[in-house]
């Protein structure tokens, strides 16, 4: 029998799946994918069964297998990954992600042990070969409708209808509804926390896209928002209770509406659990940045939309503590819309009172939203 567990945040150990048991039939036909030779499975045991106590955590128990590829003796080892939680390795794809990588460089090292292939196992036991995959793809249906960012352009451009608030309303219900679906493991809150401050798509990694030699933020000024930032991880990831079902990138361009309120959402990021805060400053920042585009400040069509979401949304979770969480996340979020990399074509005024809101949100306990203009 194969299986996979982790730890939990308190060092509980959990078995998440358990794989059915591996046939040597099964191991056979992977092998002869891998070998391209008719395969005998001679015999399968555990790999260097040792327990000086010292290393407990990492890879699951390598498995050996002797065989006979066209009548020559061989052995191969087959080793996975445990599933425990935290140090990056929550996901299937974080697994995956490592293992693909050990495959294509072991061979490339002098004196490492060579890869012989990389696979994946199915849900029923059998064994499938990766090995001569170059890049990976994702394959989904056809979804008609408009870009909800055309909304916005229209917006900006002839002003907002009854619809529009609809439209907003119907939003944050929806982030409302997914929100009350909450997980109990809580090393995917403190990763989600970590992730938005030190992963490559978030905040230190945005910072790292930002040119040198700006003429609206100094170097010197990032830096105090990264520390700052850091400040706020230590501050937010012990708020484990608040896991919830995320979409974890919840933008304009992410949203394609049909006929009045029916709308269906894409491109899902960073995982399946998080905090709501993620979701509510994804959307809502949109407003804020064409209203300022417009405006110079949160004004009226966008503003009245932005009340609408926000209230709706606070009406119906009665999650008051967002409030004194989501400045990190409109931290991100502004760093996103203030870059030069993604919206080079900026007003300098603009991305001024962008770094205002992050670093004026930053510092304060608890964010006022009806009073957003305080904070340019």
């Amino acid at each position: 029998m194969l299986y996979c567990g982790y730890y939990d945040y308190y060092g509980n150990y959990s078995c998440k799946q358990e794989i059915n048991v591996m046939k040597p039939d099964d191991i056979a036909r992977y092998l002869k994918q891998v070998y391209h030779k008719e395969i005998t499975i001679t015999g399968t045991g555990k790999l260097g069964e040792t327990d000086d106590g010292l290393k407990e955590f990492g890879y699951g128990k390598p498995l050996l297998i002797s065989f006979l590829a066209d009548g020559e003796a061989k052995t191969a080892v087959l080793s996975s990954m445990r599933t425990e939680g935290g140090f990056g390795h929550d996901h299937f794809s974080d697994r995956a992600q490592i293992l693909i990588w050990q495959y294509s460089t072991f061979n490339k090292l002098p004196k490492h042990v060579q890869s012989i292939d990389c696979g994946y196992f199915t849900h029923d036991g059998r064994l499938e070969s990766a090995g001569n995959a170059e890049e990976y793809f994702i394959l989904m249906e056809e979804v008609n409708g408009v870009e909800y960012f055309l909304d916005l352009e229209r917006i900006s451009a002839e002003g907002a209808t009854g619809l529009d608030e609809e439209r907003a309303v119907a939003l944050s219900s929806y982030l409302a509804d997914i929100h009350a679906r909450k997980s109990g493991e809580p090393e995917l809150y403190v990763r989600r926390i970590r992730d938005l401050v030190g992963h490559g798509e978030c905040i230190m990694g945005l910072m790292d896209s930002y040119p040198r030699d700006l003429d609206f933020i100094t170097e010197k000024e990032l830096l105090e928002i990264e520390k700052t930032c850091v400040d706020w991880r230590w501050k937010l990831k012990y708020g484990t209770d608040r896991l919830c079902m995320v979409h974890g990138d919840f933008h304009p361009w992410n949203v394609m509406f049909r006929e009045g309120t029916d709308f269906t959402v894409l491109d899902r990021s960073r995982g399946e659990w998080g905090e709501a805060a993620d979701d509510v400053s994804s959307m809502t920042m949109n407003y804020i940045f064409y209203s300022l585009r417009k405006h110079g400040r949160l004004d009226h069509d966008f503003k009245r939309i932005y009340d609408r979401f926000m209230e709706n949304y606070l009406t119906e979770t009665e999650d008051w503590e967002i409030l004194k969480i989501i400045q990190l996340f409109y931290a991100f979020r502004g760093l996103v819309v203030a870059s030069p990399v993604w919206y080079p074509n900026l007003d300098r005024d603009v991305r001024v009172k962008l770094f205002n809101f992050i670093k004026n949100l930053l510092s304060d306990d608890e964010f006022d939203y009806r009073d957003v203009n305080s904070y340019f």
